[in-house]
């Protein structure tokens, strides 16, 4: 796999501040961690600092936080974005929007974009990049494709509260970081998704798809920004190689991204 991990990361075990906000208002009222937690392992295994960015911040409190981390990580969610974003009639199918989830990942993105920090935006969170960007959405995969393809179960969980796993299926990268990462054009992805990218929003280009045609990651190009955001969810496939490359690349693009020359490494 391809690595851009500089040699002082080592030499100082220096682990970037990767924000990572909560999945959803209701869950963290209810302090609901299990599956926050996947993300915050996943970042912690790849040498970063998790900071979990609370939901229920007021807006300046959020600006403050997201000025003191390295990166963000937007996670995945069952809710789906307000239509109304994208000027859309809601999908019979459509979950209810977060609005203060909605108004944190719009936030984490204004500030990301502004300073140049990197984003891994996952599930939830790359449709909402996409729509931040102004993009838009397909609202109901199965109705709205038509596909063979099992994007999502019809329940992530058994009455026993055990987790159902993802359908897998394949997906084809096209040039890209992701290809890099991957070292080669095909791989398998897991998926628990009914929703995806429609128009890619302004500065993304689609860079993977599946055999039927949803869009499965786009990247940036309006500058050199490491942002990517993939609809399947590397956070829950520990032991995939392409896993691991997307968390270790998202680090190395934060220790050695220009927030870092203000001095923090210093006080490490």
């Amino acid at each position: 796999m391809a690595s851009s991990m500089p040699d002082h990361f080592h030499d100082n075990d220096f682990r970037p501040r990767i924000g990572v906000p909560w999945r959803m208002a209701q869950e963290e009222v209810a302090n609901n961690r299990p599956r926050i937690e996947k993300y915050l392992r996943a970042v912690q295994s790849a040498g970063g600092e998790p900071v979990v960015v609370s939901l229920l911040l007021s807006p300046e409190e959020l600006k403050r936080q997201a000025a003191e981390l390295d990166a963000f990580l937007l996670t995945g969610s069952p809710a789906d974005l307000d239509p109304a974003h994208f000027n859309a009639k809601r999908h019979p199918a459509t979950a209810d929007a977060d609005f203060a989830r909605e108004r944190t990942d719009f936030t984490l993105l204004e500030h990301a974009l502004i300073t140049s920090k990197p984003v891994l935006a996952i599930c939830y969170g790359v449709q909402s990049l996409n729509v931040f960007l102004g993009g838009s959405l397909i609202q109901d995969i199965p109705s709205e494709v038509g596909t063979r393809i099992c994007h999502s179960p019809d329940e992530d969980e058994t009455p026993s509260g055990e987790e159902i796993p993802d359908p897998m299926h394949g997906a084809q990268f096209d040039p890209g970081r992701l290809l890099e990462l991957s070292g080669g054009p095909h791989a398998d992805i897991n998926s628990s998704h009914h929703q995806s990218v429609l128009e890619p929003g302004s500065g993304l280009r689609i860079t993977s798809r599946a055999p039927d045609g949803v869009i499965e990651a786009v990247e940036w190009n309006g500058d050199s920004n490491w942002i990517i955001g993939v609809q399947w969810h590397p956070e829950r496939m520990p032991a995939d190689p392409l896993s691991q490359a997307l968390f270790h690349d998202l680090v190395a693009a934060a220790v050695s991204g220009s927030s870092l020359k203000v001095g923090r490494a210093k006080c490490l």
